[in-house]
């Protein structure tokens, strides 16, 4: 059974006559949570705007879900870095706008309990200038969920929040993504939530990017007390250091 719900082979990319990605092939497999990490400006925004389709112009092959990119017409759930909650509409309407743009049904029930796995549940007719930095972000991080089928592109989503509420969401996102059955695609300049969220950490070269390596860091992360995985935490995280310089 092919368990591969994302794949790129040989994906290359130039802007005018800059060349911004080079030769990237990947798989992202089911319920795989992959980060990718490299210098700023290499080109891992990019990516992901290939792969939602924003650029069309490319060469490589790129399948979700078995169907080529081109004829893929399910969406991705993709969140930028902010969270662009609509400012007048409570944070239950903002959740559900995907599903109003689809014109899909709305099951309050299954909402609600999604509103509650995601620590939300009470602040459903707030609107966003009345919550916190870390609430809006699970927001639209639901929101996203509610958009995509299975398969969710991160695009540095909590590169604006201060360090403790990041450290809350990083360990709050891990559970989520195997409570809910997703599939994710991860940038960050952020070394220490590559390693605390990642199966897979992806480290690209400096434009035209490139893999440099792939390295697997499953179930190593900085948040436990055992010596022998943060030895190797801090190993790993010495060695992307030395990668993107």
């Amino acid at each position: 059974m092919n368990n591969k719900v994302v794949s790129v082979s040989n994906l290359s990319h130039s802007f005018e006559q800059t060349e911004v990605l080079k030769d990237i092939s990947f798989d992202l497999n089911k319920n795989e949570f992959i980060t990718f990490i490299g210098p700023s400006g290499c080109g891992k925004s990019t990516l992901f705007k290939v792969l939602t389709k924003l650029i069309i112009n490319y060469s490589g092959t790129i399948s979700i879900q078995n169907i080529q990119l081109d004829s893929y017409n399910n969406s991705l759930g993709y969140m930028p870095q902010k969270d662009l909650l609509l400012p007048w509409r409570t944070l239950y309407k903002n959740i559900i706008l995907p599903l109003e743009l689809k014109n899909e049904q709305i099951d309050q029930d299954h909402i609600y309990e999604l509103i509650k796995t995601f620590g939300l549940e009470g602040f459903e007719e707030f609107y966003p200038h009345q919550l916190s930095g870390g609430m809006k972000q699970r927001a639209a991080l639901l929101r996203t969920f509610l958009m995509s089928n299975d398969i969710v592109l991160l695009d540095e989503p909590f590169a604006a929040l201060d360090y403790l509420t990041k450290r809350k969401l990083q360990s709050w996102l891990k559970d989520i993504f195997v409570k809910l059955d997703k599939s994710a695609l991860f940038i960050t300049h952020d070394i220490e939530e590559a390693i605390n969220l990642s199966d897979r950490i992806i480290v690209l070269s400096a434009l035209p990017a490139s893999i440099l390596e792939v390295i697997d860091v499953k179930d190593i992360d900085s948040f436990g007390t055992n010596k022998e995985v943060l030895e190797k935490y801090n190993l790993i995280k010495q060695n992307i250091i030395q990668l993107i310089g």
